[in-house]
C-alpha cells in the first residue's frame, strides 16, 4: 500500500513560491504608516471613550485587528519567479522584458511626472522612494515599459537580467 505523504509535512504553496523566487518583496508601508493606523486606532477608541470604556476598547481592538489585515491584504508583492516578473496582480515573461535599470531621485519624479507614458503599467507606492523601469518588447502589448516600486532596486535589476 503505498504511503499518503503528511499534509503537515507538505510545504505550503506561498513557502514553494518564495523558494523558487530570485526576487520576492512585499511593498508594506514604513513605521510612518504603522503609526498612522495605531493612531486611527486610538482616535476611534478616544472618540468612543465618552460612550462606554468597554465599548471603546471593544471597537478599537477590532479596527486594530482589521486595519492590519487589510495592511497585509492589500500589500502589492513584487516577484520575480517561474519565468515572470510579478507586481500586484500583473505579471509579464522575462523573455519580454529588456533594458531593467533603477530609478530614484529627480530620475523617478521625471519618470512618473512629465516623461510618464499614459500607456505604462505602473505598481507604484508613495512611501517607497525607488523604483525599476523595464521595457516591454512585445508587438502586441501596447504598454511600453513597467515602473515598479521597490526598496530593493538593485537587486530587482539583477533578478531581470538573470532571468
Amino acid at each position: 500500500m503505498p504511503a499518503t505523504p503528511d499534509p503537515a509535512r507538505r510545504p505550503s504553496p506561498d513557502a514553494v513560491q518564495t523558494a523558487s523566487s530570485t526576487f520576492d518583496e512585499a511593498l508594506r508601508f514604513g513605521p510612518l504608516g504603522w503609526f498612522a493606523v495605531a493612531g486611527l486606532v486610538v482616535t476611534l477608541w478616544i472618540a468612543l471613550l465618552p460612550v462606554d470604556l468597554v465599548l471603546a476598547t471593544a471597537v478599537a481592538a477590532v479596527a486594530a485587528v482589521v486595519a492590519v489585515l487589510l495592511v497585509v491584504r492589500w500589500t502589492p508583492r513584487v516577484r520575480v519567479r517561474g519565468g515572470e516578473l510579478v507586481a500586484g496582480r500583473a505579471h509579464i515573461p522575462l523573455d519580454l522584458l529588456r533594458a531593467p535599470r533603477a530609478l530614484a531621485g529627480a530620475e523617478l519624479r521625471e519618470a512618473l511626472g512629465p516623461g510618464l507614458d499614459a500607456r505604462a503599467y505602473v505598481c507604484l507606492r508613495g512611501w517607497v522612494h525607488s523604483a525599476v523601469r523595464v521595457d516591454v518588447d512585445d508587438p502586441q502589448d501596447p504598454t511600453p515599459y513597467w515602473i515598479v516600486s521597490t526598496r530593493r532596486p538593485d537587486e530587482l535589476v539583477a533578478a531581470l537580467t538573470r532571468g
